[in-house]
C-alpha cells in the first residue's frame, strides 16, 4: 500500500501563509503542517489550529533566520563549533512555547534540514523521547525523474544521503521515527499541479511525507526575507487541483497524516 502524508512548513510564518495552509488542508490534499514558535504570526496560527482541529500540527523548529540567532546555515556551524548556541536549550524551548499554547505536536522537522547536522541531531532526537513525539522528518529526497529539478538541487539532495546511517542510528537509539521515504525537496518553490501529480504517480509502496510551503502570496508576504513568494502560491494552487486528486486515484495511494500513524 501507499500512504501520503503532504506537511506544510512555515505555520505561523505570516497570516497569508497560515491562511493558505488551512485552505490546503479543508479543500486540498494536505493533511498536516508544522508550526514555528518563533513566527511572528505565531498566535494567528495557533488560532487557526484550534479552529481547524482536524489538520495535524508538528514543530518547525528554528536554528536559523530569526532574531538571536544566527542568519545561515554557514553562521549556524561556526556557532555550534564555538559552542556559542546551545541546540538543545532553543529548541526545546520552543517546543515548550507550542506545547503551552495548548496544542500537543506529533511530529519534529527542521527550518533548513539543520537537523542534519550532528549536535543538531542530538538534540532533535533528545527531544523527541523527552517530549513524547517520535516522529523525525527524513530529509532524503525520493529520486525524481522528470524536469524541474535544477542540478544543483540533485547534488545538493545526493549529498544529504550521506549522513543516511547515522541519522536513523541517532534517532534509532532514542526512540524517534521517520517515514519510509521524504519527498518535496528537490522541487521546492518551483512544482504545479502537473508536476505533483507525476510524483504522486512514481511514489514507491510505504509512508511517504512530501513537503511543501503553500501560502497566498499577499503584501505582507512579499515584504519577507524568504525565496518562496509567488511560488507559495502556485503550491497551493496545486494542492487544491483536481487532477492531483485524480492522481492519488490512480496511483492507488491514501492521503493520511501523522496521527494515523501506528504509534
Amino acid at each position: 500500500m501507499k500512504y501520503l502524508i503532504v506537511n506544510a512548513d512555515d505555520f505561523g510564518f505570516t497570516r497569508d501563509v497560515n491562511r493558505g495552509i488551512v485552505a490546503a488542508q479543508q479543500g486540498g490534499i494536505l493533511t498536516a503542517t508544522t508550526l514555528m514558535a518563533t513566527g511572528a504570526h505565531f498566535d494567528d496560527a495557533v488560532q487557526l489550529a484550534r479552529e481547524n482541529p482536524s489538520l495535524d500540527i508538528g514543530c518547525h523548529l528554528v536554528l536559523v533566520g530569526s532574531p538571536g540567532l544566527p542568519d545561515s546555515v554557514a553562521q549556524l556551524i561556526a556557532a555550534l563549533a564555538r559552542k556559542r548556541i546551545d541546540p538543545y536549550r532553543e529548541l526545546s524551548t520552543q517546543v515548550q512555547r507550542i506545547l503551552d499554547a495548548g496544542i500537543q505536536p506529533t511530529h519534529l522537522d527542521t527550518h533548513k534540514h539543520t537537523h542534519l547536522l550532528p549536535p543538531v541531531l542530538e538534540a532533535i532526537a533528545r527531544i523527541g523521547e523527552e517530549f513524547h513525539i517520535p516522529w523525525v522528518r527524513r530529509p532524503f529526497d525520493l529520486p525524481i525523474s522528470g524536469n524541474g529539478v535544477s542540478s544543483v538541487r540533485r547534488a545538493v539532495s545526493r549529498s544529504f544521503g550521506l549522513l543516511r546511517r547515522r541519522f536513523h542510528r541517532v534517532l534509532s537509539a532514542h526512540g524517534c521515527r521517520t517515514t519510509d521515504h521524504f519527498a518535496g525537496f528537490q522541487i521546492t518553490g518551483s512544482f504545479n499541479a502537473a508536476e505533483l501529480s507525476g510524483l504522486i504517480r512514481q511514489l514507491p509502496d510505504g509512508v511517504t511525507e512530501f513537503m511543501c510551503h503553500p501560502g497566498y502570496c499577499t503584501e505582507e508576504l512579499r515584504a519577507e526575507k524568504t525565496r518562496l513568494k509567488e511560488s507559495r502560491q502556485k503550491e497551493l494552487e496545486a494542492l487544491l487541483a483536481p487532477e492531483v486528486r485524480q492522481a492519488l486515484k490512480e496511483a492507488d495511494c491514501r492521503l493520511v497524516s501523522y496521527r494515523d500513524l501506528p504509534g
